[in-house]
């Protein structure tokens, strides 16, 4: 049976990696990013997912290409630190433009079609991030708090249609990412070294994180699944993480946090 996918940000890191493993597992898989080729059965569709025109002609394509869409995963992303202070308000617009609000367009374009078809799926790249707030990474944090959320009252909203919508949480994962974030010191003369240290802790774990392709099998089953959980933390430490941070006071959560990144 034929599967068709969306998915975004798929030029490397997670995203390539979902997509190769989607396609080893039966999907047509569109990729959707501002630069990018189509790669052996990977098609690449030129889309900004922060100008929902762009991605609203993109699915048309893949629809009028296709006739069908099953399943959406919102993956474009990019991160920022500093102190919140101190960080540019274009900045920190432009983490939440692209981490969530990239996410809803994309979500407003497919739904209508799902919606007509009664069936579908979308997965939404969250973060551990967003349970356990990082210091000097706050807006990244926030993005994924703020997608947990948007994912949580779209389930209840879309499920009547025969549509599911869950998010994954990944943990430190080894990619690109890093070398990408954009860093800002400014500030440095009040905070000290706290943002370099923090930084630096958090950029170490990321480079010796897991490997994206664990995040794809967690994409897979989620695609898969019937009636997938809300939530998919990937990575047994992370989940234990997780799990505390429900179960503990969040000033105790928050005191633990501080003392990893101090």
């Amino acid at each position: 049976m034929k599967r068709v996918c969306v998915l975004t940000g798929g030029s490397g890191g997670i995203g390539k990696a979902t997509a190769s493993l989607l396609v080893q597992n039966g999907f047509t898989v569109y990729e959707l990013s501002r630069t990018g080729a189509d790669a052996d059965v990977i098609r690449h569709i030129t889309a900004d997912v922060t100008e929902p025109e762009q991605v609203k002609a993109a699915v048309a394509q893949v629809i009028a290409e296709e006739g069908q869409l099953d399943l959406l995963v919102n993956n474009a992303g990019f991160g920022i630190s500093g102190a919140v202070e101190f960080t540019d308000p274009k900045d920190a617009f432009a983490q939440l433009n692209v981490n969530f609000f990239g996410t809803l367009h994309c979500i407003q374009a497919v739904l209508p079609i799902m919606r007509a078809q009664k069936s579908g799926h979308i997965v939404n790249i969250s973060s551990v991030a967003a349970p356990i707030a990082i210091p000097f990474q706050a807006f990244y944090s926030a993005t994924k708090a703020a997608t947990n959320s948007l994912t949580l009252a779209l389930r209840n909203e879309v499920k009547p249609f025969g549509i599911q919508a869950c998010a994954i949480l990944p943990g430190d994962v080894k990619t690109g990412f890093t070398a990408a974030r954009k860093k800002s010191c400014a500030g440095a003369g009040v905070y000290g070294e706290a943002v370099d240290r923090a930084v630096a802790v958090m950029e170490h774990d990321e480079q010796n994180g897991m490997p994206p392709e664990l995040v794809a099998k967690a994409v897979l089953r989620a695609a898969n699944a019937k009636h997938p959980k809300a939530y998919y933390t990937v990575g047994l430490q992370y989940q234990v993480f997780v799990l505390l941070a429900r179960i503990l006071p969040a000033t105790w959560t928050n005191a633990l946090v501080g003392m990893i990144y101090k």
